[in-house]
């Protein structure tokens, strides 16, 4: 969808009234929770939803987990809560811990659980998972990954998060372009943020050096990826925009083999099995699945993110103003 949604392909006119009937539709359920038609349940602690409003990976995961060590340092008992896409559980909400199966509990939600070791609780009634986060932790606050467009889960901040490099696209939405909600609905969120310039007043967040970890051994010392500049190696991305991480390892001087593989996709063995002796690395998403058929050429990229001060010092700031309020009340 890439050819049709970021660039000038005439095919997105012609879907046009398909995207209309997706506005009414997505209008109409909006609504239903702005005049109380439909619930919207509200928690005993502070819920900040990190999402955005087109589809495909904007870059959301990194800033949850930056916002959960961040929390803590201020002193929070953060929470996660996750749709658990892809997972295969009988039974929803799942309570996720870094050794849950990732393909019962979804691989975003393992990753997460391992890359914060706080609470993880997923499920597709986000609501559900809330309580159930809480009734059985000792979570002060939430953070929800995803979840800008779910409207029954009441919340306290909302972060929008942009892809940088590909923005909104064509700025149509589904399905003749990439968007879930018109462009405004940025203006209604408490903080945009992007994964690169794309706007001189949005901040950004930047990247921290990146490390890779043999699979065989996730305690190793990390090794800096800018010291295997000039290396060939065999780049695997099952995420929403495989590119990203193809980019991140050529910046680092990498000459990379790339294999894109479509988002939350299933691993087999055979699929990082190449026919030579070249390191093979991954996503920490791709990782999670991997795992079980690792050798010991094959390693995770880890990265994290740092955001601009400017975003920092506001989001500090919301998070004073609802403590004020809490305490007033």
């Amino acid at each position: 969808m890439n050819s049709l949604w970021y660039g000038n392909n005439p095919l997105a006119w012609l879907l046009l009234p398909f995207s209309l009937l997706f506005w009414a539709l997505s209008s109409f359920r909006r609504m239903l929770y702005y005049f109380h038609l439909k619930k919207i349940h509200h928690f005993s602690v502070p819920v900040v939803v990190v999402g955005n409003i087109s589809v495909g990976g904007t870059g959301k995961s990194p800033l949850v987990v930056w916002m959960c060590d961040h929390l803590e340092q201020l002193g929070y008992k953060p929470g996660i809560v996750a749709r658990g896409y892809g997972g295969k559980a009988s039974h929803w909400p799942q309570q996720v811990r870094p050794d849950s199966d990732p393909v019962m509990a979804g691989d975003e939600a393992v990753m997460l659980a391992r890359l914060t070791g706080r609470p993880v609780c997923v499920g597709p009634d986000r609501p559900a998972a809330v309580q159930e986060l809480l009734a059985y932790t000792d979570c002060d606050i939430v953070v929800s990954d995803d979840g800008l467009q779910h409207y029954a889960m009441g919340r306290d901040v909302e972060i929008a998060v942009v892809d940088g490099e590909r923005g909104l696209g064509n700025e149509f939405l589904l399905p003749a372009g990439p968007l879930r909600e018109l462009p405004g609905r940025l203006r209604s969120v408490d903080l945009v943020i992007s994964t690169g310039s794309w706007w001189d007043s949005i901040p950004i967040m930047k990247i921290d050096d990146p490390v890779a970890l043999p699979l065989l051994d996730l305690e190793a010392d990390p090794q800096p990826l800018a010291q295997a500049s000039g290396e060939k190696v065999h780049a695997v991305a099952g995420i929403g925009n495989p590119r990203r991480f193809f980019t991140l390892l050529e910046q680092c001087g990498l000459e990379i083999i790339p294999h894109a593989f479509p988002d939350h996709y299933q691993y087999r063995r055979e699929d990082m099995q190449f026919d030579d002796e070249l390191p093979v690395l991954m996503t920490e998403k791709d990782a999670v699945k991997y795992a079980r058929f690792a050798t010991e050429r094959h390693w995770l990229v880890r990265i994290a993110v740092i955001p601009d001060e400017s975003f920092v010092k506001k989001f500090d700031e919301l998070l004073q103003d609802l403590k004020h309020g809490q305490e007033a009340a």
